[in-house]
């Protein structure tokens, strides 16, 4: 069975249906929220939490074909409260280490992953959604809350913060002594 027929059986009260659309896209639900909360337990919550209010109010979905945005944008408002939770309460083990101005070496710095999870969170949730999650500019817009120029300006500045980071890389001079 295709995904909008598992929608349509979900919205009707379908829990088998709905375990199935749950399971397509879980894998893209724990990458959008460790990009967003880096803690795993954090993530463990909002996605529990995500999953419980998007059953509840299931029937209420107008337009099968944005389920997936539509949980993001529930993933997505489940990881901002926790992120305001933690903000008010942080305790000193989870102040992050000093992080070396210098990299050990320069492959530290390859890894596309590890440099969008470097960029600021609001230029990092559009790329993963963008680019890691396919989702479209409009289904972006819309689990974010912004208009479609927001969006595209936030990607175009986190383009060029990964571009400047990967060209300083490879600009890297190595030095090889003579054997």
């Amino acid at each position: 069975m295709d995904s909008p027929d598992l929608i349509k059986l979900a919205i009707q009260g379908d829990r088998d249906a709905f375990i199935r659309l749950i399971r397509e896209i879980e894998n893209s639900l724990y990458n959008t929220a460790i990009s967003m909360l880096r803690k795993e337990e954090d993530v463990a919550d909002a996605i529990q939490e995500t999953i419980l209010k998007a059953y509840k109010s299931m029937h209420t979905l107008r337009e099968p074909q944005y389920f997936k945005t539509w949980m993001f944008r529930i993933l997505i408002n489940e990881c901002n409260t926790l992120l305001s939770r933690r903000s008010r309460s942080t305790s000193y083990a989870e102040v992050p280490p000093s992080r070396q101005l210098e990299p050990s070496s320069p492959y530290d710095e390859v890894d596309m992953r590890e440099a969008v999870d470097q960029l600021e969170e609001s230029k990092r949730i559009v790329i993963v959604l963008h680019y890691f999650e396919d989702l479209s500019l409009r289904q972006v817009a819309d689990a974010l809350g912004l208009s479609e120029s927001a969006v595209k300006m936030r990607l175009t500045r986190a383009r060029k913060e990964l571009y400047h980071k990967f060209r300083n890389f490879r600009e890297v001079k190595f030095h090889v002594e003579p054997v």
